[in-house]
């Protein structure tokens, strides 16, 4: 017991008051700045999963590898900025110069309650834990009334995790159509947006994203906390 007590006097205070408006340690590569100079073809060849496209870096195939940055810093640098989901997919592109990513628009009817059904689909399982470390008491998701509940009868959104795998395609489907409408899909993670670095599996089944747009894009590799809950909290609205 007496243990147990330095080691909680010796931790302190870990719950982050408010992870909406809380500092990120600055080792973190969140939100990437692009030189007006750089030159995207050049740190595309170098880019391991080919994020690069002309219009600037697509945050949805980026793994946050960091490698780009550590061969050209005077072109890319990554920003401790874990503000970086978006309601649409091409507002996942970083341009050059592009200081901000857009606001997301709020869905309706949600500002004070949403819940969640996770379906990993064959993913590494990082972004499964940190979606689960976003419940933890450092930051404490439920305290927007934000779930992740155990029945898709029981949830307004999907969010998926995960490549998306043959063997996990059925499973992914059957849980949409369990799911009572209005329904909503969040995409979190690389792997989720765009197959991240399994995008050229041939194990891969992603056509239940040709039948079905999200709502909500998170990228990261894995996603961080804070990411989600920033992301799922602006797609709800809540002040």
């Amino acid at each position: 017991m007496f243990n147990l007590i330095k080691a909680r006097i010796r931790h302190g205070y870990q719950a982050i008051p408010n992870p909406l408006k809380t500092q990120i340690h600055p080792s973190f590569p969140g939100r990437p700045s692009l030189s007006g100079k750089a030159d995207l073809e050049a740190l595309n060849r170098l880019c391991p999963v080919s994020a690069f496209e002309k219009k600037g870096l697509d945050l949805g195939k980026c793994v946050f590898c960091g490698l780009c940055e550590r061969r050209y810093p005077d072109w890319i640098c990554f920003n401790p900025d874990f503000k970086i989901a978006a309601d649409k997919r091409e507002n996942l592109i970083i341009t050059p110069e592009q200081a901000t990513m857009p606001p997301i628009q709020a869905i309706k009817g949600f500002k004070h309650s949403f819940a969640m059904r996770n379906v990993s689909a064959g993913g590494c399982n990082a972004c499964e834990l940190e979606l689960g470390a976003s419940n933890n008491v450092n930051f404490d998701i439920g305290r927007y009334g934000i779930e992740i509940v155990a029945s898709p009868r029981h949830a307004d959104a999907v969010i998926v995790t995960g490549p998306i795998s043959k063997n996990m395609a059925d499973a992914l489907h059957a849980t949409w159509q369990a799911t009572p409408q209005p329904r909503y899909l969040i995409l979190c993670g690389s792997c989720a947006i765009s197959g991240g670095v399994f995008s050229n599996s041939v194990q891969l089944d992603r056509s239940f994203l040709s039948h079905w747009q999200a709502c909500l894009y998170i990228p990261g590799c894995p996603v961080h906390p804070l990411s989600i809950v920033h992301g799922i909290h602006s797609l709800m609205g809540a002040k």
